[in-house]
């Protein structure tokens, strides 16, 4: 799966991802400070990276920040995105579930290598519910965003 990949900075998990994502059979497509060419800075590489979902060119995404609370922000300004800060297994795992998440947001200060590996483990273990109710809350979702 074509996954892209942002981080305003390359420290804590930020510099173990493009590769745990390889190792997990992913192609990562990288932005911010992953790329020489591009703005670093997580509002940028945030929704860069969300562009690449919302376009097709990426199946999902994941962008990081210090707290990861501005790069879902970000993401989530991009039509089409569902992005999730999720800093547990549980909170990935119903975000995939319930939510259709097709962007997943971490902290770089607070998310260690254990926990990432288990919230790739459920983000990428799970896939979205076909319950009609949870349907039709996603379907809702685009619906807030086109009366936006």
């Amino acid at each position: 799966m074509r996954i892209a990949l942002a981080a305003d900075e390359l420290t804590g998990v930020a510099e173990a991802l493009p590769e745990e994502l390889r190792r997990r059979g992913h192609e990562p497509v990288l932005h911010g400070a992953y790329s020489d060419a591009e703005r670093p800075d997580w509002a940028w590489a945030s929704e860069t990276a969300a562009r690449d979902v919302a376009d097709g060119r990426a199946e999902q995404a994941i962008v990081a920040c210090w707290t990861g609370t501005g790069a879902s922000i970000a993401a989530n300004k991009v039509p089409g995105v569902r992005a999730a800060l999720c800093g547990d297994a549980q909170t990935a795992q119903g975000a995939r579930r319930w939510n259709d998440a097709n962007v997943l947001a971490l902290s770089l200060r607070a998310t260690s290598q254990a926990e990432l590996e288990e919230i790739l483990d459920a983000w990428f273990g799970g896939d979205a519910s076909r319950d009609e109710s949870d349907l039709e809350n996603i379907a809702h979702l685009g619906e807030i965003e086109r009366s936006a």
